[in-house]
């Protein structure tokens, strides 16, 4: 559970302390995963996806297809339109909140397509006193960087009564989920959910889809962030849980409810889209078989409880072969990494057909509390990374805490490099590429990668400082790439210690991973596509307090693979024409 003191409104020196030490190398040809898949995995090119042959995919592309490497291009697009407005026509748990919605629903709509489709999405910004946006958590983004969705970096604001299209190619099947990336907009109701069908790990019959699990605030994010950076308040505690959009509360409300078919396999498609929240999750009686962690295939492995850090996503296989009746599904807000008024009641239903009504009675099995993430996330494809020895730092980047006052005016806690990301909406940092100029200011925590094809390691640390020892589990996701999760552990990184025990055979890939408390977290990820990537605290709080640091990679081929259209020129000009001269409330934080 955070604290006042968490956020630390005190001297720097009385603070906790975190570094990131970055390190490239060259790319090694002879370590570099294979672009073809090794023969015993292939599925056979001529089989088809079904519930029987989940690994099939379609004439050349199977499970065993490493989708950085190779993809298929359908040469269909799935279009959707949404809306973005106000209403409290909803109730999500029975108590009356006003909600920024997508199409008048929350979850907003899920965006569905296959593998190698182009996505076309138009949005509309119906709010009267804010702009908008949206980001495609975890998409790659592959040469389409001004897709990403990030307010400031590669876009500006989408003005209120603007509409804007984004497109871009489903380069990677699984789960994942959309969401505002404007200050704390996603709080406020602007997610939804995102799958792309491909080939599986392991067989099911049926699909259940996208099922989102989140904290529930009854009062405005946007007011209490607000609260929260001028250290009026300590980090809040949810009011309540949603799953899928709904939960029971004092005044109210339903538990979501799946039917299930004795005999049958389901996969159901789980996302954290907390704003400060990590979750265990379980299905009582029914173990998980999971097949993905992010978008990444996994070897399968079975489990009874999962944890899901902020905006990581797990795909499961349930099998429907207990005794007909109703089972809870349950997501337990873990100590030390969030806090909730209505834990150990954010729950869900599963009931087979033909069972009784009411209420499961079902119990749940015991498991240990915990912020760190899941250690059986084997990918399927044989991935093997350049190894070198984390010496001879180029830079040495410290994230701190109350770093002070920015600009504007706005306190913000936390920094990378001792200086917190603060972003300009009006002037995206794909502007400044485009006018081939690089005098954006400091406060923009930029970090120049220049070379394409190196690799580059990143060793992510949070040290406590004297004498208030501040140690809280950050959720670390990157935009534009996967990373490699080459090893994690407790206390300060020791490179005559930990360096011998990093995984450069196979290690997890993902893009969100824990950063522990009071420990550290090492990645790699290599610089394949062009583009300015932020890199992030996923939890919101902490993103609005300016926890964040951008990647600008291979800056000269930018303009070359993310070309500004006329469109995206058009949607700055409209926001300027709105901000700040007509906007009813100015940005008092991060920006994104």
């Amino acid at each position: 559970m955070h604290s006042s003191k968490t956020l630390c409104f005190f001297a720097l020196a009385s603070c906790a302390v975190a570094s990131i030490i970055p390190l490239k190398q060259e790319r090694d040809d002879l370590q570099v995963r294979q672009a073809t898949s090794t023969s015993t995995k292939v599925a056979d090119p001529a089989c088809t996806n079904s519930p029987l042959t989940r690994s099939c995919w379609s004439n050349g592309f199977s499970i065993a297809t490493d989708f950085d490497v190779k993809f298929p291009t359908t040469g269909k697009t799935v279009k959707y339109n949404l809306e973005i407005t106000n209403t409290s026509a909803l109730a999500p748990d029975g108590t009356p909140r006003q909600i920024m919605a997508i199409n008048g629903q929350y979850p907003g709509p899920t965006i569905i397509a296959d593998w190698g489709d182009m996505i076309e999405v138009t949005l509309k910004n119906s709010l009267q006193n804010n702009g908008t946006g949206l980001h495609w958590h975890g998409i790659r983004q592959y040469h389409t960087n001004t897709e990403d969705g990030v307010p400031g970096i590669t876009e500006c604001p989408l003005a209120p009564g603007d509409t804007k299209v984004y497109t871009f190619q489903a380069t990677q099947f699984g789960t994942s989920w959309y969401h505002s990336h404007f200050s704390g907009q996603y709080a406020e109701g602007v997610v939804g959910g995102l799958q792309i069908n491909g080939p599986a790990t392991a067989n099911y019959d049926v699909d259940l889809g996208t099922y989102t699990i989140s904290d529930w605030y009854y009062q405005s994010t946007f007011q209490l962030a607000y609260l929260l950076n001028n250290g009026i308040i300590g980090v809040p505690s949810g009011s309540n849980g949603l799953i899928n959009g709904s939960m029971v509360s004092a005044n109210g409300g339903k538990y979501t409810t799946n039917t299930l078919t004795s005999g049958k396999r389901y996969r159901l498609r789980l996302i954290n889209t907390s704003v400060d929240n990590h979750f265990a999750v379980s299905l009582d009686n029914h173990p998980f078989t999971v097949i993905t962690s992010d978008f990444v295939p996994i070897k399968p492995y079975t489990t009874n409880w999962i944890f899901m850090g902020i905006g990581q996503r797990y795909d499961v296989i349930i099998t429907a072969n207990q005794t007909v009746g109703s089972y809870w599904f349950r997501a337990e807000v873990q100590s030390g990494c969030g806090s909730n008024d209505n834990n150990g009641n954010i729950k869900s239903i599963f009931t087979y057909a033909g069972a009784a009504a009411g209420d499961p009675t079902s119990t749940p099995t015991t498991y240990t509390q915990r912020c760190t993430d899941e250690t059986s996330l084997v990918p399927f494809w044989d991935s093997f990374i350049p190894s070198g020895p984390l010496v001879n730092f180029t830079q040495n980047l410290d994230v701190a805490i109350n770093i002070g006052a920015t600009a504007n005016g706005s306190v913000i806690t936390w920094g990378i490099n001792f200086n917190s990301l603060d972003v300009v909406w009006e002037k995206p940092i794909l502007e400044y590429v485009k006018n081939g100029t690089s005098d954006w200011p400091t406060s923009e925590n930029l970090i120049a990668l220049p070379n394409a094809g190196e690799w580059y390691y990143w060793i992510i640390q949070e040290v406590a400082g004297s004498p208030i020892t501040v140690s809280i589990p950050h959720p670390i996701h990157l935009h534009g790439h996967d990373f490699y999760v080459l090893g994690t552990g407790t206390g300060t990184y020791d490179q005559t210690v930990n360096a011998a025990g990093l995984d450069y055979n196979n290690p997890t890939r993902r893009d969100v991973a824990m950063l522990p408390a009071g420990g550290w977290l090492a990645i790699a990820f290599q610089t394949d596509n062009p583009g300015a990537w932020v890199m992030h605290c996923h939890i919101a709080w902490h993103a609005g307090e300016g926890l964040a640091v951008q990647f600008l990679e291979s800056e000269s081929s930018i303009p070359s693979v993310n070309s500004v259209s006329a469109a995206w020129e058009q949607t700055c000009a409209n926001w300027d024409a709105y901000y700040p001269s007509k906007a009813v409330y100015l940005k008092d934080d991060s920006g994104i």
